[in-house]
């Protein structure tokens, strides 16, 4: 067994798998003994495996043993070889495909010469280095000009760094479908409630503006977005919501742009977004 291969069962699906495809392409081989098919495209595997070096990891796993992680994982016939990145299923074949097939089959799901220097910046990022995060980036830009992850990246590490100017100005180079991508629609809500630094006033001043003058929408959304940046999303959305209420015109729907931002901040299933959008959608209606 080399170290790029390994048998697996249930017990260590989660870490070998699951986690490990974290940071590695990992191939999950769907076995059993009594299957001929199986005894010709494992060998293929391994010899593979050791080829690539470590590119990416085979988990063998024989189905007999782990009948509930086949039903699991919707194994109906083998040889199965299904493929895991980033914690999650992304493609699969059946059947002893010949090695150029499964070369073929391998290539196209290795991260990019670009994807690994994200990775490389994402680590940079981790040690405390944005700087040296930031010059990767600009490699892999250049490897790959229209790859809307790398640009996301930048947009994150320039808001971290106070940068919002130079942030809107990657996030404009991101491409029109690129919002549907929940990772980068992240990014761009964090953009859209930066703070501007054309307030300079704290929560407290603001709030007591807003209670003197209910009236004051602009002290609201700069209130606002300073609970979101202290992470206080309940009283954020409670701003933003009676913005809505009063004005549904003021800013350009700010109100309701910026609610919508932070769901996207936040995630579609958190109980927060869940409720406001509730009340969100009484407000307008």
């Amino acid at each position: 067994m080399s170290a790029f291969a390994q048998d697996i069962s249930s017990t260590e699906f989660d870490q070998v798998v699951v986690d490990g495809s974290k940071h590695n392409l990992v191939l999950v081989d769907f076995w059993a003994p009594w299957c001929g098919p199986c005894r010709a495209l494992t060998p293929v595997l391994e010899r593979l495996a050791q080829a690539y070096q470590g590119k990416f990891v085979l988990a063998k796993v024989n189905s007999d043993e782990n009948q509930e992680l086949a039903r699991q994982y919707a194994v109906r016939s083998i040889p199965n070889v299904k493929a895991f990145v980033d914690g999650k299923l992304v493609d699969e074949f059946l059947g002893a495909l010949p090695e150029s097939a499964v070369r073929a089959f391998i290539d196209r799901l290795l991260p990019t010469p670009a994807e690994l220097l994200r990775r490389e910046a994402a680590a940079s990022v981790a040690a405390g280095d944005p700087q040296r995060a930031l010059s990767l980036l600009s490699d892999a830009s250049a490897l790959e000009p229209h790859n809307d992850a790398v640009k996301a990246d930048r947009v994150d590490i320039l808001l971290d760094l106070g940068r919002a100017d130079e942030a809107r100005e990657t996030a404009a180079r991101l491409s029109p479908l690129a919002q549907k991508d929940a990772r980068i629609a992240q990014s761009l809500a964090r953009l859209q409630l930066a703070n501007d630094g054309e307030n300079a006033d704290d929560l407290a001043t603001l709030e007591a503006r807003v209670r003197a003058h209910p009236e004051d929408l602009d002290s609201r959304l700069a209130a606002a977005k300073l609970y979101v940046s202290q992470q206080q999303f309940e009283p954020a959305l409670e701003h933003l919501l009676e913005i809505t209420r009063r004005d549904r015109k003021f800013g350009d729907d700010s109100g309701r742009k910026t609610m919508l931002a932070v769901f996207d901040l936040l995630g579609g299933d958190h109980e927060i977004v869940n409720r406001y959008r509730r009340l969100l959608a009484a407000a307008l209606h």
